[in-house]
């Protein structure tokens, strides 16, 4: 009866999100931009409902980058949120970042970012080396094109890399609809950023209501 304890769950990982901003965005060809902002918002939602430790970071975002997307910032707003801004590509290597990231006590991490092949790999293929157990949010990620994301995930999957999903990752910290306290935050969240699941939810519940 019980779970694998490679499943996430909201006490025992760290959430990284990576160069969630404009200028990064403006190139990426793998992913849709509209898909891409509606899985940063699932993941942000699900780590402010189940108060996931969370490290957002940027580069140079005052001077090239730009600011993060709004889906962020609506969860996690620059002003109360202390994003870490680098010019490392690597964010294992910024000293501040680093430090934000191993000081959670976490020995799971999960990644998210842009761009796949560079930001992303780079702190993949470091924590691995140093023992942590890295999870890749894997649609939640995009790159230059669908051939550079896609080498990417393959040659961190190879380092031993768990890829996962958005919505995977939102369910698997829900895991049992019997858990009240965030059944109604989680599918609140799918019906504003869910696609079709969400349209799915919201019927559900306006069925069973009347």
């Amino acid at each position: 009866m019980k779970p694998s304890k490679n499943l996430l769950s909201p006490d025992n990982h760290t959430l990284v999100l990576i160069d969630f901003e404009g200028q990064m965005a403006f190139a990426t060809e793998s992913i849709s931009i509209t898909n891409l902002r509606v899985n940063a918002a699932i993941l942000c939602g699900a780590s402010k409902i189940f108060n996931v430790p969370t490290v957002i970071t940027t580069v140079a975002e005052n001077s090239f980058s730009g600011p993060v997307f709004s889906e962020i910032e609506e969860f996690y707003p620059q002003a109360t949120s202390g994003y870490i801004d680098r010019t490392t590509m690597n964010s294992w290597e910024d000293e501040a970042a680093y430090k934000a990231i191993t000081g959670k006590g976490k020995q799971k991490i999960v990644l998210a970012g842009l761009w796949t092949s560079v930001c992303i790999v780079g702190p993949a293929l470091s924590a691995i080396h140093e023992d942590y157990e890295v999870y890749v949010i894997t649609d939640a990620c995009g790159d230059v094109s669908t051939e550079a994301h896609e080498r990417a995930i393959q040659r961190m999957i190879q380092e031993g890399v768990k890829p996962i999903t958005s919505i995977q990752y939102l369910l698997e910290l829900q895991r049992d609809w019997a858990r009240q306290e965030t059944y109604g935050p989680v599918t609140d969240l799918m019906k504003k950023y869910g696609g079709g699941y969400g349209i799915g939810i919201q019927y559900a519940h306006n069925m069973l209501n009347h």
